[in-house]
């Protein structure tokens, strides 16, 4: 057995014929700057192979149903395992994915409450009792023994009855004895009874009556009723009656409850989900705001915006509009600030079945939001949908209060909590409720017949299941996140985690795991548990390789590899590998430097040490968020000063993203913008007069398409299409900026493949093969486009440029060479102009955007948010992004970060600590002030380990 996994003549994208042995069996960590090829080695190369691999072992059929990949360009790849790659890329974007449904916790909890959980009545709130057909017999023969009983099958509770109805139904069943409103009679005398019809009646068929339990067949009787009443049977001893149900039947109101299995836990199954938001736990509701945006305008002159900007007959709205102010005395020329709320309540409700006569045809007038809900739900047109979307506001679900599911599953508890209570607890008060929950066992009323020991042999298993997946998402550091958290609103590190203790538990040895920089977005003090995490998974017997910046994974690590030396076509070599202290001698390595110290991040760069005290008008000004209250922030005033770096950092869950993002980045969004999203629970906030604009820069893609790419999203790329327009020889053949786009259908790019450059031929149980473009060679564009050159290169060549490659080519054209100088300084110099949307990571896409941005003339006055900057950065990346930063500060801006880097928060003006601990220990304002100002805060523990550096 192989104990090295050898690579030999890797050349996959910017990999130089790369030969090395990675030891198996250990922590590997993979490291270098951003762009040097460490994913390409580790997911492109390695992960690529082992997944071609394995697919390969499968039946042809099984393959048709699985993502199989191309055999990647290597040479050989010798003592490969299985591999398991844990990405940040490949995580659903889908709301009902949540923490609890991807660790499964939540399918063992289904199970759980389905199997002993105690179902109460919605409406009561009593206890229902369910019985097995068994359970029910036995309580027959029990009585039978006291005296004669009545075998009962009720058809009708408390209704109003039509007689002749009533008759055939009973006539059909082929039973003699009827009983009406407890009074016995035959089928004849039924046929003379007098029904008032002001009268409610119940009526039970008679089955049997009970006289020797030996003799009779009391199973018959049982099942006859049950049969006849779907679940149902009363048995009567003439002075009192007593109904089971095979489903749980409340005692006070008599209402049957469903009968209970997973699904009915299910949220992404119509028997369990709520049926007004479909078990998303939110509603898209039509916001009146949006509607009517400027109550100055008259209806006439088009207060109502959906109707300028949607409908495609102005006219037809224009006139019901006004035949419905005429009937209820109001006029379409009066500014809808003058109308009172029943005006209003008319115009957006309607006036229900009131009749209008419009061009010879009668109507009714549904009001504003119902039209727009209804063509929301049935127009095929996406264009139309998106734009009814823009005055759509997502709430909280009204019936399920966000808790996604069906009433009656919500009232069905484990001691005094639903499984939605469960799911919305954090991992750690899980982890206390579930290791307590016999004691609970043993308080809750019985369920389905069953005894306390039975419930507890059940539940047993359970358990263990589910304690030891809580565990495992503790152990990486998660235990502040709910499981109902949807996992669309986790950072990329987070993904990682989470996916990380789905493999912790199910205790695989022999594979190999490659990880994609796991330690994003956690505080060095939750760092140290994802270590134990990864050499947990070692120790079990697999091999850990993980792509990662972080200086403690490297110092923890058993070996080491430097991808370098640069980045793109200046990368893809191998500069170093071994221990630490092996890489830390390697004078050639990057890496090693800032590890041994030879090199640092220093804080005096672009003089930020004499900017504390910014200059002009910005002088002792600040941003004060006061109250804020959202999520786990408890009621906390913070200060921002203006005109400063300013870091908020703190441990994972502490709240950093809350106060900044949800409640200071959407209030300034709504505030500047007229943005739609509601900022979170806050007060106030003071001082929004000292800025100007406000820009957000996350990590989310810049397109979701191939066709998006760096130069089209920072606008390079319209710049270098007009500068081909402006050549003599496209003026000659009278083309314009059009006949240089891959995007524009009839211009200049290639029809045959549609401007993508490659054709998709679908390969059955085979993966798609991509082959190159016959017509256009991979150009994307047609032969007319490509004939016109700007210094011997056509714009298919401008394309493939790299961004450094292209600074120096448009070195003379000031509007180009700036653009590409940004995106050089933003430590993307590595990057194609053309490289499709689709393959940046989430730092790489932030970065893109922070370059457009700063591409943009500034006013100085701007306020600009950045959500962890330095993911995916290298050491040296970080000493770039810091002087960038650092430039746009001097110009009077602020920049407001959220991050865990110890060298950014140490360079910050100014630090807002969040804590002291994640989810329900967090949510305070633990220090503030400079790095030396934490560092004497005891409590703090960006504190403690800022004196490390």
């Amino acid at each position: 057995m192989h104990d090295k996994l050898i690579i030999k003549g890797a050349r996959v994208h910017n990999l130089k014929n790369v030969s090395l042995e990675i030891p198996k069996n250990k922590l590997v960590v993979i490291t270098g700057l951003s762009g040097s090829g460490k994913s390409s080695l580790a997911f492109d190369t390695i992960y690529a192979e082992g997944q071609r691999r394995y697919a390969e072992s499968l039946s042809s059929y099984a393959r048709q149903f699985m993502e199989t990949r191309d055999k990647p360009d290597v040479d050989s790849i010798e003592g490969l395992s299985p591999t398991i790659a844990i990405d940040q890329k490949s995580y659903t974007q889908n709301p009902r994915s949540t923490v609890g449904t991807v660790t499964e916790i939540y399918d063992y909890l289904r199970l759980l409450f389905s199997r002993i959980g105690q179902q109460y009545c919605p409406d009561c709130n009593e206890p229902v009792q369910s019985y097995t057909p068994g359970a029910i017999l036995e309580e027959v023969r029990r009585r039978a023994r006291q005296g004669e009983l009545l075998v009962l099958s009720p058809l009708i509770k408390s209704a109003k009855v039509k007689r002749d109805d009533l008759l055939e139904k009973v006539e059909k069943s082929g039973y003699e004895w009827v009983r009406v409103n407890g009074k016995v009679m035959k089928i004849n005398d039924l046929a003379k009874y007098e029904f008032s019809q002001n009268k409610l009646y119940s009526v039970e068929l008679m089955v049997g009556k009970v006289e020797d339990v030996k003799k009779q067949d009391l199973m018959k009787m049982v099942d006859a009723a049950l049969d006849l009443s779907n679940g149902l049977v009363i048995i009567s001893d003439n002075k009192n009656d007593e109904t089971f149900s095979t489903s749980g039947l409340c005692p006070k109101c008599s209402q049957v409850m469903p009968v209970l299995d997973m699904r009915s836990f299910s949220f992404n199954s119509p028997y369990g989900a709520c049926p007004h938001c479909t078990g998303l736990g939110i509603t898209q509701e039509v916001d009146a705001q949006l509607v009517m945006p400027n109550d100055r305008l008259t209806l006439a002159e088009g207060a109502i915006q959906p109707w300028m900007r949607i409908t495609g007959n102005q006219s037809w709205y224009q006139k019901i509009i006004a035949a419905v102010a005429e009937r209820h005395g109001f006029s379409v020329n009066t500014p809808v600030k003058e109308f009172n709320q029943k005006i209003i309540s008319i115009i957006l409700r309607g006036t229900g079945n009131d009749e209008y006569v419009i061009d010879g045809k009668k109507t009714v007038f549904p009001g504003v939001i119902p039209n727009l809900l209804q063509r929301h739900l049935e127009t095929d047109s996406e264009y139309v949908r998106k734009e009814i979307e823009q005055y759509m506001r997502e709430t909280v679900c009204p019936l399920c209060n966000g808790k996604r599911l069906h009433r009656n599953s919500l009232a069905v508890k484990i001691g005094e909590h639903n499984i939605a209570d469960l799911s919305a607890l954090s991992i750690e008060d899980n982890i206390v409720f579930f290791k307590k929950i016999t004691i609970k066992l043993s308080t809750s009323a019985g369920s389905n017949g069953l005894s306390q020991t039975q419930r507890e042999a059940i539940a047993k298993p359970v358990l263990k299941e589910i304690i030891q997946r809580l565990e495992s998402l503790a152990k990486v550091g998660l235990s502040y996140l709910a499981m109902d958290r949807s996992m669309n609103t986790l950072s990329g590190g987070e993904v990682t985690r989470t996916r990380l203790a789905t493999q912790l538990s199910t205790g695989l040895i022999g594979v190999i795991y490659i990880l994609d920089e796991p330690s994003i977005g956690l505080h060095p003090k939750d760092n140290k548990m994802l270590i134990e995490s990864l050499r947990s998974l070692r120790d079990m017997g697999n091999s850990v390789i993980v792509v990662e910046h972080d200086s403690a994974m490297m110092f923890a690590a058993d070996y080491i590899i430097d991808v370098g030396p640069g980045a793109g076509v200046g990368g893809g070599e191998i500069i170093a590998q071994g221990t630490v202290a092996q890489i830390k001698k390697t004078k050639k390595s990057l890496t090693g430097d800032y590890l041994s110290g030879r090199e640092k991040i220093s804080c005096v760069a672009d003089d930020s040490a004499k900017r504390t005290t910014p200059k002009g008008p910005l002088r002792g000004k600040s941003i004060k968020i006061i109250g804020a209250k959202a999520f786990n922030l408890q009621n906390v005033d913070v200060e921002i000063p203006l005109g400063k770096l300013v870091c908020v950092t703190g441990v994972s869950g502490s709240g950093k993203s809350t106060l900044v993002i949800d409640i200071l980045g959407k209030a300034l969004s709504k505030h500047f913008y007229r943005a739609k999203d509601e900022p979170g629970a806050h007060k106030e906030i003071k001082g929004i007069a000292n800025i100007d604009k406000v820009i957000a820069i996350n990590q989310s893609p810049i397109g979701r398409t191939p066709r998006s790419s760096p130069a089209t999203y920072t606008g390079v790329f319209t710049l270098i299409r007009d500068l081909f327009a402006d050549l003599p020889e496209a003026k000659i053949n009278s083309y314009d900026a059009g006949k240089f786009s891959f995007n524009v259908k009839g211009g200049g790019r290639c029809e045959a493949c549609a401007g993508e450059g490659y054709m998709r031929i679908p390969m059955q149980f085979l993966a798609d093969v991509y082959v190159q473009c016959s017509e256009c060679g991979g150009a994307r564009y047609n032969k007319e486009a490509l004939e016109i050159h700007y210094r011997n290169k056509n714009i298919a060549d401008v394309l493939n440029m790299t961004v450094d490659e292209a600074q120096t080519f448009f070195s003379d054209i000031l509007n180009i060479s700036d653009k590409l100088r940004i995106l050089h300084e933003v430590g993307l110099g590595y990057m194609h102009l053309g490289q499709p949307a689709t393959n940046l990571s989430g730092g790489e896409a932030q970065r893109v955007k922070l370059a457009t941005e700063l591409s943009r003339s500034s006013t100085g006055r701007t306020l600009y948010i950045l959500d962890e900057p330095t993911t995916g950065l290298h050491f040296e990346d970080i000493k770039h992004l810091l002087q960038v930063l650092n430039r746009l500060v001097s110009k009077g801006n602020t920049v407001v970060i959220i991050e865990h880097n110890l060298e950014i928060i140490a360079c910050s003006d100014w630090i807002i600590d969040m804590g002291p601990g994640g989810g329900r220990h967090g949510g305070r304002l633990v220090a503030q002030g400079t790095a030396k100002d934490l560092m004497k805060v005891k409590s703090s523990w960006t504190g403690k380990y800022l004196k490390t550096i």
